[in-house]
């Protein structure tokens, strides 16, 4: 699908090919610095992605690593998601209270990020404390979607999300904890990774012996994706679950991928969700392209008991932990929504949360066990297609009724809960010309498999996508 793209010719190249540039010094940071900024001035009044920029900062970087570094980028400006503490940078976590906050160090992820040779360009917004899968705040207000600026971009990594779509960064530092970087990255066009808890440091902030919340890759494509997990992934002492990754890179792995994959499709994982029709037969279009292409696609599901109530306990625990024991005049502040969460969060009995912890090995076995006869299971990101920027969250799906504002995010729980990695692919458009992704889940640490079966989807359904000039619509 033909799109227009009017911004500097650097930013049209891949993470990859920027890369190389760097490293064959045919183009400069300063030069990359200077594209990115044009690019954010041109694209920020209609999407509102970037919302704060150091360029300052930026030029003054030392670039760190060298090139023999696997995952090294060479000195190219990464976007850094606006929960994540940048040195010297104005990092505001999407509330009021904290919109002036300038923190004096870096946060881990950040750290690893610089340290082989990316340079911070901006953060990117964010619903408040990361709550939230439309990214809006009191603060910077709403991130549209770049391909249709009526819609929402998904969330809490839209900021992230969105600044890839149309040019303002090659790579972007997302954050997962009921689908964050998954679900902006399938409505926004782009690629967004949730590794394994501990191959990439930071997820869990002061509570450095969570799993829940990760931190991860976005990017354009599978390969640049590859390239940004190397750059993140590996042990850090100061956090507690990080462990060596393997000693193949995953772009190196990325590069063997072919068409020859064993996929087992699920509608809605046993009844679990509620998918539209349209995205249905979006997803199964992809999927036969894929088989065309010399994949195994079966429909197959593992058993998933009581995933949902599991998943909402430990969810509750990691806000409880998290946000709660922020100083009241930040709390105060709140969305209602995010108050809600930090409320069950306190009020949970110590048997519910044994309860979650036996319930989520159970779940954790059932799908290792399903995946020993398939590399992947592919079902949706999200059941919906992107609705209107202006509501929270979607009340129903083809006339059927949603709960809470969690319900239509259901698709994103299996992953956080079993600590298997996922991924969102785009795979084609809907009716309207809006982007479609695909999730994927792979069995343990099984990141390079997933990233390859990934490779055989893009390649598939004509990936990458963009980038593209915003399309405004009111």
């Amino acid at each position: 699908m033909g799109q227009n793209f009017s911004g500097p010719e650097l930013c049209s190249k891949s993470a990859v090919e920027v890369r190389d540039l760097l490293l064959r010094k045919e183009v400069s940071t300063e030069d990359l610095i200077a594209a990115s900024m044009e690019r954010i001035a041109q694209t920020g009044p209609a999407v509102n992605a970037t919302v704060t920029t150091c360029r300052d900062r930026a030029e003054a970087a030392e670039i760190r690593g060298d090139a023999q570094q696997r995952g090294w980028l060479g000195g190219m400006p990464v976007g850094i998601k606006d929960l994540q503490g940048v040195a010297g940078v104005r990092t505001t976590f999407g509330n009021e209270t904290l919109s002036d906050f300038v923190p004096t160090e870096s946060d881990p992820i950040v750290e690893r990020i610089e340290e082989r040779g990316g340079v911070v360009i901006g953060k990117t917004n964010t619903p408040e404390m990361g709550a939230g899968a439309n990214t809006f705040n009191a603060v910077f207000g709403m991130t549209r979607n770049p391909w249709d600026t009526r819609k929402n971009a998904g969330g809490s990594s839209g900021g992230a999300a969105a600044s890839l779509a149309v040019g303002e960064a090659w790579l972007s530092q997302g954050s997962d904890l009921a689908g964050s970087l998954r679900t902006p990255a399938a409505y926004c066009g782009v690629v967004g990774l949730r590794p394994s808890p501990g191959l990439v440091p930071g997820g869990a902030g002061a509570n450095g012996f969570g799993t829940e919340g990760v931190m991860g890759p976005m990017a354009r494509s599978v390969t640049d994706c590859a390239l940004f997990l190397d750059t993140m992934a590996g042990q850090m002492d100061r956090d507690p679950l990080t462990f060596h990754a393997p000693a193949e890179g995953y772009l190196d792995a990325v590069g063997r991928a072919d068409g020859k994959v064993r996929i087992a499709y699920s509608r809605d994982l046993n009844g679990f969700s509620v998918t539209s029709d349209a995205m249905d037969a979006v997803l199964r279009a992809a999927l036969a392209k894929v088989e065309a292409g010399g994949a195994v696609v079966d429909e197959g599901c593992p058993d998933l008991p009581d995933m949902d109530k599991t998943y909402r306990t430990l969810r509750a625990m990691l806000w409880a932990a998290g946000p709660a024991r922020l100083p009241e005049a930040v709390t105060s502040k709140f969305k209602r929504t995010l108050s809600e969460n930090i409320e069950v969060g306190l009020n949970l009995t110590a048997s519910e949360i044994y309860d979650a912890q036996i319930g989520r090995t159970k779940l954790y076995r059932n799908t290792v066990s399903f995946l020993q006869d398939f590399d992947v299971l592919a079902f949706p990101v999200v059941g919906l297609f992107a609705g209107p920027v202006e509501e929270e969250y979607p009340t129903e799906i083809d006339g059927k009724p949603l709960g809470d504002y969690l319900e239509w995010l259901k698709y994103s729980f299996l992953s956080p809960t079993t600590t298997l990695p996922s991924i969102s692919v785009p795979v084609g458009f809907n009716d309207d010309g809006m982007p479609v992704g695909i999730q994927l889940l792979a069995g343990p640490r099984g990141e390079a498999r997933l990233l390859q079966v990934a490779r055989a989807f893009e390649v598939a359904c004509g990936g990458p996508l963009g980038p593209i000039d915003p399309v405004v619509r009111h």
